[in-house]
């Protein structure tokens, strides 16, 4: 997974979580012709309306490209605002609940914008540093016949392609509120950083909190590529929040 253009990047390219969330958004596809290319710096447009949904905002914007509507976490924008949404994605037709609305195409991203109007500026597809052997090493492995640990979820993840593990292990990352969904790493001291089979993420509605040790229980998906660059050898999708430890 490739290292994200930091500050308020992709937290939240889109869809509430919990009860206020949006169905999940599609999977990323290709941009028409017609539409701006996103550049890899971002997206750059003159604010023309938008639309509070919380916790986002959908933003019209007028680019060189055309007007186009984008998403990002709610942030008080003026009208006329020159904003750049950093690592945007688009997203075809694109139903919002909470708007009762659907859009023919959204760029979901973060605002360019100091940390204080973007609080949670983190890049959910950014794998983590390991965390200290001693926070792990007294993680016991999920129990029954689909409990797996890390590194075997990642040594095993051809023949588990989607089939349903558990994983228990400590959140070393939280990213709430991206693409309908939350994102949650887990590490359990096993695997190894340097191929990242210490690491592995997942997709739940579920809220969690970084440093809590939990079990995820969720359908193995490999190769899985969101676009933008950001493609997973293994992701664990749709998890379940089985218990916080």
């Amino acid at each position: 997974m490739r290292n994200p253009i930091i500050l308020s990047l992709f937290c939240a390219c889109l869809a509430a979580c919990g009860s206020k969330a949006e169905e999940a958004a599609p999977a990323a596809t290709t941009s028409p012709a017609a539409s701006p290319a996103p550049a890899a710096e971002g997206l750059s447009g003159t604010v023309i309306e938008t639309l509070s949904a919380p916790p986002y905002v959908y933003l019209q914007l007028q680019t060189a490209g055309g007007e186009i509507w984008a998403a990002v976490p709610a942030a008080e924008i003026a009208k006329g605002s020159v904003v750049t949404i950093l690592m945007p994605m688009l997203m075809s037709n694109f139903e919002s609940k909470s708007l009762q609305r659907t859009f023919p195409e959204l760029y979901f991203g973060t605002l360019d914008a100091p940390a204080s109007t973007q609080p949670s500026a983190v890049n959910p597809h950014t794998a983590v540093a390991a965390a200290a052997i001693d926070d792990l090493q007294n993680i016991e492995k999920a129990s029954g016949s689909d409990a797996r640990t890390v590194a075997e979820v990642w040594a095993q993840r051809a023949q588990l392609a989607g089939q349903t593990v558990s994983v228990r292990g400590k959140v070393v990352k939280y990213t709430p509120g991206v693409m309908g969904r939350n994102w949650v790493h887990l590490q359990d001291g096993s695997g190894a950083a340097d191929d990242s089979s210490n690491d592995l993420t997942f997709t739940t509605l579920a809220e969690v909190t970084r440093g809590d040790t939990v079990t995820l229980t969720g359908t193995v998906v490999v190769d899985k590529d969101f676009g933008a660059g950001y493609r997973y050898p293994v992701i664990v999708e749709d998890a379940r929040l089985i218990q916080p430890l």
